[in-house]
This record gives C-alpha cells, sequence and structure tokens, in this order.
C-alpha cells in the first residue's frame, strides 16, 4: 500500500501528510496549485478543501475491490510467509551478506514503537549478524520531527542488517526503506512511470528516516531503497531495488518548498474565508487527461469554463501549451492558424462548430468482415487479471452470429482465465478451420486487449512451468518451484485454451509490428476517421467518440463530456467505480449471485450496444482499394502462427522470453514492417501525408504547390526533391489517389505493385519559375491545387512502366518459426537442423528442466546459492499465497487512485 495511502484526518495537529505530501512523487508535482495545497498548509485535506471551496471531488475516489485488492497485497508483504524471501532478495541484490537469522517485528505505526524496534535490530544486526524485516514503521516527516502533532511517513516496510567493513567486521547496521505497491503487470511487465512514483516514496521514508536524531548510532540509511511488487497475477511479492539518490535530492526539495511557504503563512493555515483567493491565485498547470484522479480537477476546470478567454478554452480540451497560440484563431474568429498538425486543427475546429471533423480516408480495418471476432469484457478491480464476465461474437461467411456470453462467480480465479480462453479458442478454432481468411479480435479499447495478453501469458508460463515439473517427476526427480520449494502441478491447457493463448501471444509477440492487427483496438481504429470536439483524453472512451461520430446536430462538447463521465456504464474492460463497487458487494454480500449476475449482464449489454454503434458508423465508410492488401499481409503472418500452433513449437514463447537471436531477427523485420506500414499509410491516408510531409525531418514527402499547368510546374517546398528528383503524386487537395478507379493494384510474390499514377522527374527550366513535372499518367490538376508527393526512391527501385511504384512485403519470420516444410516428424528426424524452427514445447523444457536440475545438484540455484537469483520469467506457480482476505471497507475518503498507482 505505501506511507502515501494511509488516511489523513482533518482534525487535529499538524498534518504534514504523509508520503502524499511528497508531492514529486505525485502524477501532479508539476502543478504549482497541487504542490501549494497539500494538508501541511492548508490545514485540510485536498477533498475538504474541495468541497469548501464549491467544487465537491466526485470522481478521484478508489473502487471498493480496488482498495481490498491492495490491503490484501500489503498484509501479504507482512505474512511470515513472505518476508524472508522478500528480505534475503533485497539484501541478496544489494551485495550485502547472508544474514546468520531472518527475524519481523511490526512498529503498528507508532513513532516511539518504530524507535524502539530500530534499536532492537540494530543490536541484533550488530551482536548477531541477524536481519530484521520491520513492518509498519512510522518516521517524523521530514524536517518536521520537533513540530508537535505533525503526521508521520509511514513506510510499509524496512530491512535493518549488518553494515560491515573492507576488512569483513561488522561495524554498524544498514537501514534499507521499502514500499509495498500491487501495480498490476501489463504483457508481463510493470510501467516505468509507476516504479518511478513508488521509488519516489521510499526516497521520502529514506530522507526522514536519515534526519531522524532517533535513528540509533551506527545505522545508516541505505543508498538503495526497495518496492514490494506482484511477482505474477497471484500477488506474490517479489522485490525490486533502485539508488535513491536522485529521487531523494527530490523529495527533499519539494520539502524546502513546502517549508518556506508555511513559512511566509505563518503557524497557523490560511483563514476559511481566505481560502478561495489562496487557491486561486495559485497557478493550475491543468491538463485533462493527467487532472482528473486530483480532488481539484472540478475546481480547476470550472474555473477554465468560465474563463471568457480563447487560450482558457484550448486549454481546457488539453492542447498543448506550446501549440495554443498556432491555433487560438480558430477560437476568437480571426481564422489564422500556425503550422501544427491536421488532427489537432481538427479538434479545435469540432470543438468551436460542435460537429466531428471527418479525416476523409477510407477503411483498412478488418472490422465485420468474416473471419472477425467481437469481444466485451467486464474487468474486476480486485485482482490484476480478475473478470467478471465476458460476451464474444463471431462473424462467420453468413454474417455476425449470436453473442456468447459466460458470467463468472469467482472473477480473480485461474479457473476463470482458462474458462475465458476455451470460449475464445473455440471461436478462433472454428473461424480458423472454415477457411475465411485471417483471424481479427475486435475490442473495444486497449486495456481490453492487455487484459487478455496478460492472461495468455499468465497461463503460457504456467503451462511452460508444467511441463518442466512433468518432465522432473517422469524423470523421478521432485518438481521444486525456481526458488526450491514444493511445485503445485496444474492441469494441462486443453485444445481450445491452447489456440486462445497462442493467438493472444502471438499478438503480444507481434505488437511491435505496426502491420500486425491479431487484436483490433475498435476506439483507434474510428479514432482513425473522426476527430471530436472536446479533450482529447475524453476519445479514449469508445462512447464518447460513437456519440460525436453519429452527431448530425452541433453538440455542445462539455455537456458530451460530462454526461458520459457520469454514466454508470463504460465502453471498456474497466469499470466505473460506482459500478465496481455495486458488482463487488453484490458478489460479496451474502453470495447475492442472482443480482451479481444481473449487474454484470448489464455491464455487458451496455458494451455490446457501443461495440454495435461504432461498427455500424465505420460500415457507413467507404472501403480502401488497399483493405485486401492488408489482409494479405496479415493472413501470411497467421500462417506462420497455424504452423507453430500445429507443431507446438514456440507457439507458448511470451514476448519476455524471446531468445536473443530471434530479437536479433526480429529487427530487420521490424525495419521492413515500419517502412511498409509508412508507405501504404501515407498512400491511403492524406492527413497522415500532409503532416509528414510538413515534418522537416522526413525526407521522403514533400508539399508542392501547382504554379502553370501547359506545361506542369510546381513550387515544391523541400530542400531534398529538388531537379533530378523522381517523384509520385500520392494526394490532390486531400484527395489519395491510390483510391482513384484507374489505379491498379496488383499483389505480386515480394511486393503489392500501384500503377496508373501520376510519376515523372522534376526538371529545373533556367529562368522559369518552380520545377518542370510532366507524368506520363497525367492527373487533372489546376492552378493553386497542393500536391503531396513522395521520392519514388522510397519505394525502391524505379520501374519500367514510369507510372508504377512498389510496395516490398515485409519478409516473414523464417528462422524462429516452423518452416512450411516442417511436419510431426522433422525434428526429431533433424534435431540440430530443425532446433530453432520446430523443436517442441516438450523438448524444449524436458532440456530446461534437466539443465535446472544440474545446475541445483551443484547447489547453483535458490534457496543454496548467495545472492539469490531473481526469476526472471515470473511464473512459477509454488505454494498458495493464502491471502487473507481484509475485512470489507472502503477506502479512506481523503484518497485518490494516484495513491496507489
Amino acid at each position: 500500500m505505501g506511507q502515501s495511502e494511509r488516511g489523513i484526518d482533518d482534525m487535529g495537529g499538524l498534518q504534514s501528510g504523509g508520503g502524499t505530501s511528497a508531492v514529486a512523487a505525485s502524477a501532479h508535482a508539476g502543478c504549482e496549485r497541487f504542490r501549494l495545497t497539500d494538508p501541511f498548509i492548508t490545514g485540510r485535506t485536498r477533498k475538504a478543501l474541495a468541497a469548501y471551496i464549491g467544487h465537491p471531488d466526485i470522481s478521484a475516489g478508489i473502487p471498493e475491490a480496488r482498495w481490498m485488492r491492495a490491503m490484501t497485497f500489503e498484509a501479504l508483504v507482512h505474512s511470515e510467509r513472505f518476508v524472508t524471501e522478500l528480505l534475503t532478495k533485497t539484501v541478496g541484490q544489494l551485495g550485502l551478506p547472508r544474514p546468520k537469522a531472518v527475524r519481523r517485528r511490526d512498529c503498528h505505526g507508532v513513532i516511539d514503537t518504530t524507535a524502539k524496534e530500530l534499536a532492537q535490530a540494530h543490536l541484533k544486526a550488530n551482536f548477531s549478524g541477524e536481519a530484521t524485516m520491520l513492518t509498519a514503521l512510522a518516521v517524523p516527516y521530514l524536517k518536521l520531527e520537533d513540530v508537535p502533532g505533525a503526521t508521520a511517513v509511514q513506510p510499509d516496510f524496512a530491512i535493518v542488517c549488518p553494515r560491515l567493513a573492507d576488512d569483513d567486521r561488522i561495524i554498524g547496521s544498514w537501514l534499507i526503506v521499502g514500499d509495498a505497491k500491487d501495480y498490476e503487470r501489463i504483457r508481463s511487465r510493470i510501467d516505468d512511470g509507476r516504479m518511478l512514483k513508488g521509488f519516489l516514496q521510499v526516497a521520502l521514508g529514506a530522507e526522514s528516516a536519515a534526519a531522524w536524531s532517533m535513528l540509533p548510532n551506527g545505522m545508516q540509511v541505505h543508498r538503495y531503497g526497495a518496492l514490494a511488487v506482484p511477482r505474477n497475477a497471484f500477488l506474490q511479492p517479489e522485490a525490486v531495488v533502485e539508488l535513491l539518490d536522485d529521487h531523494r535530492d527530490e523529495v527533499r526539495t519539494r520539502a524546502d518548498e513546502r517549508l518556506a511557504v508555511k513559512s511566509t503563512l505563518g503557524d497557523s493555515a490560511p483563514a476559511e474565508d481566505e481560502l478561495v483567493t489562496y487557491v486561486a491565485r495559485l497557478e493550475a498547470t491543468f491538463d485533462p487527461g493527467s487532472c482528473v484522479t486530483c480532488n481539484l480537477f472540478s475546481c480547476c476546470r470550472e474555473e477554465l469554463r468560465a474563463a471568457d478567454d480563447p487560450l482558457a478554452l484550448l486549454t481546457e480540451i488539453g492542447v498543448d501549451r506550446l501549440t495554443r497560440p498556432a491555433v487560438v484563431g480558430l477560437v476568437s474568429g480571426t481564422g489564422q492558424i500556425g503550422e501544427v498538425p491536421s488532427s489537432t486543427i481538427a479538434q479545435v475546429t469540432a470543438t468551436v462548430t460542435g460537429l466531428p471533423q471527418w479525416i476523409g480516408r477510407s477503411r483498412t480495418d478488418p472490422c465485420g468482415l468474416p473471419g472477425s471476432i467481437n469481444l466485451v469484457l467486464v474487468k474486476s478491480d480486485a485482482a490484476a487479471l480478475g473478470v467478471h464476465g465476458v460476451a464474444l461474437q463471431g462473424v462467420g461467411a453468413d454474417g455476425p452470429g449470436a453473442w456468447v456470453r459466460r458470467t463468472f462467480s469467482e472473477p480473480q480465479s485461474p479457473f476463470t482465465r482458462r474458462a475465458m480462453m476455451r470460449l475464445l479458442g473455440r471461436a478462433i478454432r472454428e473461424l480458423h478451420e472454415a477457411g475465411l481468411g485471417p483471424v481479427h479480435l475486435v475490442v473495444p479499447d486497449r486495456p481490453t486487449a492487455d487484459l487478455l495478453a496478460t492472461a495468455a501469458d499468465s497461463l503460457a508460463g504456467v503451462e511452460l512451468s508444467r511441463l518442466r515439473w512433468q518432465h522432473d517427476l517422469d524423470s523421478g526427480r521432485p518438481a521444486l518451484t525456481f526458488d526450491g520449494e514444493p511445485a503445485t502441478l496444474p492441469d494441462p491447457l486443453d485444445t481450445d485454451e491452447r489456440v486462445a493463448v497462442s493467438f493472444l501471444l502471438e499478438e503480444d509477440r507481434a505488437r511491435a509490428m505496426s502491420l500486425r492487427t491479431p487484436i483490433v483496438d475498435l476506439r483507434s481504429v474510428l479514432a482513425s476517421h473522426v476527430v471530436p470536439g472536446g479533450p482529447a483524453v475524453d476519445t479514449g472512451r469508445l462512447d464518447y467518440l460513437v456519440t460525436w461520430a453519429e452527431a448530425t446536430d452541433p453538440l455542445d462538447h462539455r455537456k458530451v463530456s460530462d454526461d458520459i463521465a457520469e454514466r454508470p456504464e463504460t465502453p471498456g474492460s474497466r469499470l466505473s467505480n460506482s459500478a465496481s463497487d455495486a458488482i463487488h458487494r453484490a458478489l460479496r454480500e451474502g453470495r447475492e449471485l442472482t443480482a451479481y449476475d444481473a449487474l454484470v449482464q448489464d455491464a455487458l449489454d451496455y458494451r455490446i450496444e457501443v461495440l454495435g454503434r461504432a461498427l455500424a458508423v465505420l460500415e457507413r465508410l467507404d472501403a480502401s482499394r488497399l483493405r485486401q492488401v492488408h489482409r494479405e499481409l496479415e493472413g501470411d503472418a497467421q500462417e506462420v502462427w497455424g504452423r507453430r500452433l500445429a507443431l507446438q513449437a514456440s507457439d507458448l514463447v511470451r514476448f519476455s522470453r524471446t531468445y536473443p537471436n530471434w530479437r536479433n531477427i526480429q529487427v530487420v523485420m521490424l525495419d521492413a514492417d515500419r517502412r511498409c506500414f509508412d508507405q501504404l499509410t501515407c498512400l491511403a491516408d492524406a492527413s497522415a501525408a500532409r503532416d509528414k510531409a510538413t515534418d522537416a525531418g522526413v525526407r521522403e514527402l514533400a508539399l508542392a504547390t501547382v504554379i502553370d499547368l501547359d506545361p506542369v510546374r510546381l513550387d515544391v517546398r523541400s530542400r531534398r526533391l529538388v531537379d533530378g528528383s523522381r517523384v509520385v503524386a500520392l494526394h490532390i487537395n486531400g484527395r489519395s489517389l491510390v483510391e482513384e478507379p484507374t489505379t491498379t493494384v496488383k499483389t505480386q510474390k515480394g511486393s503489392f505493385k500501384l500503377g496508373q499514377l501520376p510519376v515523372a522527374t522534376l526538371r529545373e527550366v533556367r529562368g522559369v519559375e518552380g520545377l518542370l513535372w510532366e507524368p506520363t499518367v497525367a492527373p487533372r490538376l489546376a492552378v493553386g491545387d497542393e500536391l503531396v508527393l513522395a521520392d519514388t526512391a522510397w519505394f525502391g527501385k524505379p520501374l519500367r512502366s514510369g507510372h508504377e511504384v512498389a510496395v516490398s512485403r515485409p519478409s516473414l519470420d523464417n528462422q524462429s518459426a516452423p518452416k512450411n516444410t516442417c511436419t510431426a516428424s522433422t525434428y526429431a528426424s533433424d534435431p540440430e537442423g530443425h532446433r530453432w524452427c520446430c523443436r517442441p514445447h516438450t523438448v524444449a523444457e524436458a532440456e530446461w528442466s534437466d539443465l535446472l536440475a544440474q545446475r541445483r545438484e551443484r547447489g547453483e540455484l535458490n534457496p543454496e546459492v548467495w545472492p539469490p537469483l531473481v526469476d526472471e520469467e515470473r511464473f512459477d506457480v509454488g505454494p498458495g499465497t493464502d491471502a487473507p482476505e481484509p475485512p470489507p471497507a472502503p477506502a479512506p475518503d481523503t484518497l485518490t487512485i494516484d495513491d496507489l498507482d
């Protein structure tokens, strides 16, 4: 949970605010209004302050299920089951000696108790060589030790261990400060920004402890700190360490700033009648994307809404500070526009006019086509991979089928994830076997895709562990986890589960590829065609985007934003706070499964409705002539996936387990993929092509204006496309030439050839303005027309026809995947020759199991080895965590989701 997640009273004492007030650890640290309205300065929480000044916060709370998950993880960190592991791995990663014994003590969140326990731990380290994990500490806030009633910093845990001299004599002890954070792993990793915030909070505890006069003589605060984070979906804690020097400098600077402001105000906080004026004087760095989790969000937004200033409107909708002067003319009515991305111009225009701005590109997405699967799900806040319900609809040759729904009474159970995979795997297998082309999973937003891929990653890790352990048992060895504990052998994945896991891991490995679309984010697809008004962050919700896309009459962007935000249902995987609490309580209170099922069904109904409306909007748009090109590229890649699945070779290789040689091979493929994607995008999307053409760092594209027709002469705005450059026109006045009926698209083995395009060499004629351009296929032009030109060298060698360019097809993985000549018997007949293409997982994991057994016999694995090894795969399944379920309780009213994330 962490020192920043403790509640703060509004009554009594000087409120230093605990870790929350170390605003360096906050997402809002750059905002003066946030920094200077913490409880230490104002004498009340920001939530209470917002209510007092007339703008109560109703959006920044924490769902009860999410809070209980945080409490459960904190209990695990404090439990005897994981104390030894966390302590030894933290100490070991820091290169410190192995302790002779391990002990745990609880400080109960009391400063005096913390001082006593630190003294005892220091003595144990000095005279017995023992290491102690202290939990629930309380340390006086930095530089406020002598201030009566100041609230304390409360680190979740700290480790006290022996400190040695160069000759290995014990000369004192180290204090290693730590915090517990139940961060969700998304696709096997934790977001770096979250880890940064966590270590900033650790740094506050370390800096406060270093300045505390009660720190025992001879105890030093270590330069490194620790975060206990979930190793995997089973909430098993794992220790991560990081150097705190820079973080401690930052929290020290913020603490000094707060003290300086406090000193100017005197001993007392601003009087109640001065609070409104005081807050108004503080400059707010408003960002509708990040500020929504601040208690003062409504206050700052209403302030901007009430301002009669064009720049205030631009700030409200999230236009970048440096970009605002370039588009302020669209709001003020002058019409003057600087050089800014077309998407920003469209956003401001939509906001001012109330009408959506259509980009005008044709569709290349596979949504609604045979072979696609529409899927929505309802995520549980009680677990990183928890799912309340799922619904999917396959699209066959005869069109969309019926929606198939499932609700789960145990959202966080591994069996729920497997049931979801069986449902999805059956649908994928049936469409794949029907031969309708590549299979695409269409989801309403990226978090839905992330949850599915992360669940597949977890199940793949469990299955690979099972294969190793089964080989251990078959070889007469005990099945042991990475840390040497008895393993619990799970059931193998069945056929449909394996299909789904394999397909989702294919998407996970391919996410670095721009052209690959096993999972299609419907929100992103729709956003590539229409730009709504209002805050750009609101387009992250599919229902907001659909509302604008369906509009025929002007909309008030503020009313739309407020209406969408107040809805109890959401279109993506994550629930609103109110819906999350209602579903969580229905499941918990007396196991009211009928009420629970009804709430989950309502949530699924809303998601299905929004997804259907989005598909209906897309159906009204024209299909691009390059749509089939994209389908063929994905189809080629899925043929390779089909071979992986059929031979069960590398189909369960997770993104985090791709070996170095495989990754090196991917570099060339990634370059080719990016080049092909850029070319296809610039051919089909006039806005994207124009933005690239105006980018000074792009060499291949340029804008040109027609200045004469007989012959055609162009004013080319480029220092690279000059006399002698051979160029092709991609767009004329925003009209894509590849979509013209006269343009030919021919599929070849190594490329896609586009013909009947205007291609010619630019020629300079002495004494004549502009550059002469006389293409064989002459387009219809008028003086003043704007063209987007591309250097034909970008597409490769010039073609003889004089009117064609070719887009090269990226090569497929033919070295780390089964080849089309591989069969079920080829590896057995030639193991060395097929080691990297079609070696089955059973063989690969058996070899790894034998290697681990040899290392364990030599004493090279945990728990014998020091320092302890860290399991980089992080998906071992050992004994159950036996996590105690905390008593039902809402999160403290003083906290926001920022305090957890």
